[in-house]
């Protein structure tokens, strides 16, 4: 099976433990980036197609990699957090379910 996408990091040794062969490479970092962002729209796709407890896993998988975009970029989950937070006090979060319809 061609995959052709960047996977976690313990993938190659399940797939051996099956008892099947992968073929792999490292990424350079600018691959890195560019396969990261397709992976979180991957990621995004299957929370959207998903409902329940499964899509609290898919919402992870969203955070891990939100998490390595950081990580690529020479910032941490914590900044992430802290610009989440900012943002929250200055614009709010999503909480009261606001639908905005119309402004002038």
């Amino acid at each position: 099976m061609k995959y052709e996408k960047l996977v976690r990091d313990k993938i190659p040794e399940i797939i051996k433990a099956d008892g099947r062969e992968a073929k792999t490479r490292i990424l350079n970092d600018e691959e890195y980036l560019t396969e990261l962002e397709k992976k979180l729209r991957e990621e995004c796709a299957e929370v959207l197609a998903e409902r329940g407890e499964h899509r609290i896993e898919e919402l992870a998988d969203v955070m891990e990699v939100v998490k390595a975009l950081a990580e690529a970029q020479g910032s941490s989950m914590a900044a992430v957090e802290n610009a989440r937070e900012k943002k929250a006090k200055r614009r709010g979060g999503f909480a009261q379910k606001i639908f905005l319809i119309e402004s002038d």
